[in-house]
């Protein structure tokens, strides 16, 4: 092989790593907004029930850091192999 080959082929995997952790990390924002937004709109109707919702919502949005953390590890360690 040649060292342009290896070179473009390098550079197409850390691209595609950037891509997909982009990607990962826009979805993830996208999901704990909803989480936020929802959450702040069951408050409203039921200020009662603040301690479960709020309870239920940071649960949630721990969840889907941590898959977001792992997508975005598995984008790394794919282009760095």
């Amino acid at each position: 092989m040649n060292h342009f080959g290896l070179l473009l082929d390098a550079s197409l995997a850390l691209v595609g790593a950037g891509i997909g952790a982009s990607i990962v990390a826009i979805a993830a924002g996208f999901g704990i907004g909803k989480i936020g937004s929802s959450a702040m709109e069951a408050i409203a109707r039921q200020p009662e029930a603040s301690g479960k919702v709020q309870t239920a919502m940071i649960i949630a949005c721990a969840l889907i850091e941590g898959v977001a953390l792992f997508a975005v590890l598995t984008c790394l360690l794919i282009a760095t192999k």
